[in-house]
């Protein structure tokens, strides 16, 4: 039911439309300066989340150069998709792609705003855990693959 496919000249302006909650957008980048920033992140994955043919959300991640670590920079779901689990789905789904890559790590990092309740509810849910706050203020959570 939830695919990942790779942002391209096709799709780009469709996932650049969408948008979180008016609450929730203090919390992500736009997804595009996302786009934008994954040209110059070699080696990341700048994703679209469907819904079989629907386009929910975005994703953006790839392994970090300072800790050769797997990051998800960025994950979003559409305002419109919400409250209906698509959002554990496709954590499950990025999660499991990166299972799956011959240079995954082990670990998969990621970090939210500490006031981002939903964010922690989610990332807690879809097995990470929390590993203390990061010298920009965000709270860091792993996944861990081992």
């Amino acid at each position: 039911m939830i695919r990942l496919q790779r942002i391209n000249k096709d799709n780009w302006e469709e996932c650049a439309a969408l948008r979180p909650e008016k609450e929730q957008q203090q919390f992500i980048a736009p997804n595009v300066y996302s786009i934008a920033e994954a040209q110059f992140l070699h080696g990341f994955s700048s994703m679209a989340i469907y819904k079989h043919e629907t386009m929910i959300g975005y994703t953006l991640y790839g392994i970090d150069p300072d800790d050769n670590n797997y990051w998800m920079y960025r994950f979003m779901i559409d305002r419109h998709f919400q409250g209906k689990g698509y959002g554990f789905m496709a954590v499950s789904k990025i999660i499991e792609e990166i299972r799956n890559r011959q240079d995954r790590t082990d670990v998969l990092i990621l970090g939210y705003k500490p006031e981002n309740e939903r964010a922690r509810r989610l990332y807690s849910k879809t097995g990470f855990t929390e590993d203390g706050l990061a010298p920009w203020g965000e709270v860091i959570a792993k996944y861990k693959y081992v």
